[in-house]
C-alpha cells in the first residue's frame, strides 16, 4: 500500500471544483442533485454514507459514477476504487484479505482484500450476515485493519458508499446499531419525478454511454484539499449550541428509546461545514441545520414506535430551527 502523504495538499478553488464534479455526475444521474450534494458532503466531511431504497432507483449507479469521477491516476497518486457485492455467503476474509503460502519463500504472506482502497462501494450491504458487516467496523471507525497481531493503516482518503435494500425485503439482515453509528449520513434515495423519468427513458442509451466515458475531474490531492477547506468553514457558536440541543433532546424524548451519541454531534458539525462548502459558502447558515439534520441523526436513533418516528425528530429539529431564525445570526 502507498505511504501516506503527510504534506498538506495544495488548495484549489472549492466552488469551481465541486461544481465541475456535480456537472460530471449529472451526465449520468438525472434529477438527483440534492442527493449528489449530500453524498459529496459526506465525502468532504471525511465520513461514510449509507443509501437505502428499493432496487433499481440508481443507488449503485450514483456510487459508481462518483467513484469514476474521482478515481484514476490523475496527479501523483492513484485513487483506488473497489466494489464489494454483499451476499449471504460472503466471509470476513473476502473483505479484509487472507494469508496465502508463498512457495518460493516458504512462508505465509498476507494478500490484501478490497477494503484496502480509497473509495469502497459496499453494494447491498444488508444482504450479508452481521459477522461480515462487522468486518467493516474497524476500517470505517479508525481507518485501519487488524490482521492477527498486525495493524495496517488505511489511506487518508477512505470513503465508503454503502447501499442497502429496505429491511422489510426478503433476505436482508438489519445493520447493527454500532455500524449504523459509523455512517455519518444515511439517505433514502427515492424515485425521480415523472418528467425526469420520461427523459431517462428517452436517453437511456446516451446515459449508459456517458457512464462508460466519464472523465476523472478531481484527483486525490484535490479531494484532500477540499476536505481541509471544509474543516475551516466557520460555524457560529449558536449553531454549535443548536447541534448540541438536538443531540441531547433526542435522549429525553418520550418516543425515542435510544438517543444520539456525542459522536453523532461531532459528525453533525463536520457535515455542516462540508455542506456549506458544497453550497459555495465559507460559513454555515441556519438553514443548513434543518437541511441535513435528518440525514445525520435519524439512522442513529431507536424509536419506541414507528408511528412517532417522523414526528419526534421533526419536532426536535424544528424547535432549534425556529430558535436560530429568531436570533438572525447574519442579519
Amino acid at each position: 500500500m502507498m505511504e501516506q502523504d503527510t504534506a498538506a495538499p495544495a488548495a484549489i478553488n472549492a466552488t469551481e471544483a465541486i461544481q465541475h464534479l456535480i456537472n460530471q455526475v449529472e451526465k449520468v444521474i438525472r434529477g438527483k442533485r440534492d442527493k449528489v450534494e449530500i453524498v459529496l458532503t459526506c465525502l468532504l466531511a471525511g465520513g461514510h454514507i449509507l443509501m437505502e431504497d428499493n432496487p433499481g432507483t440508481g443507488k449503485t449507479v450514483l456510487a459508481r459514477t462518483l467513484a469514476q469521477c474521482i478515481s484514476g491516476a490523475r496527479g501523483e497518486e492513484h485513487v483506488v476504487f473497489k466494489r464489494i457485492q454483499f451476499t449471504p455467503d460472503l466471509l470476513p476474509m473476502d473483505l479484509i484479505g487472507t494469508h496465502i503460502f508463498d512457495d518460493s519463500n516458504k512462508e505465509f504472506v498476507f494478500k490484501k482484500g478490497p477494503l484496502f482502497c480509497n473509495i469502497l462501494l459496499a453494494d447491498e450491504i444488508n444482504r450479508a450476515s452481521p459477522k461480515v458487516q462487522s468486518a467493516l467496523l474497524e476500517s470505517m471507525a479508525e481507518s485501519q485493519i487488524t490482521v492477527g497481531d498486525t495493524t495496517l493503516k488505511l489511506e487518508r482518503l477512505f470513503f465508503t458508499i454503502a447501499t442497502q435494500n429496505p429491511v422489510e425485503m426478503e433476505g436482508t439482515y438489519p445493520l447493527p446499531a454500532a455500524q449504523l453509528d459509523r455512517f455519518f449520513m444515511k439517505i433514502i434515495f427515492g424515485y425521480v419525478n415523472e418528467e425526469t423519468e420520461l427523459n431517462i427513458y428517452r436517453e437511456y442509451l446516451n446515459i449508459a454511454n456517458n457512464l462508460v466515458h466519464l472523465e476523472q475531474v478531481l484527483s486525490m490531492a484535490d479531494i484532500l484539499s477540499l476536505q481541509d477547506q471544509a474543516g475551516q468553514v466557520y460555524v457560529h457558536e449558536e449553531i454549535v449550541k443548536a447541534v448540541a440541543n438536538i443531540v441531547r433532546n433526542t435522549r429525553s424524548h418520550q418516543d425515542i428509546a435510544l438517543g444520539a451519541s456525542t459522536r453523532s454531534g461531532i459528525a453533525f458539525l463536520k457535515c455542516l461545514r462540508a455542506y456549506a462548502l458544497v453550497r459555495g459558502r465559507t460559513f454555515v447558515i441556519e438553514d443548513d441545520v434543518k437541511d441535513i439534520a435528518h440525514a445525520v441523526i435519524d439512522h442513529r436513533l431507536i424509536y419506541r414506535n414507528k408511528e412517532g418516528r417522523q414526528k419526534a425528530l421533526d419536532g426536535i429539529i424544528n424547535k432549534e430551527a425556529e430558535r436560530l431564525a429568531r436570533l438572525k445570526l447574519y442579519a
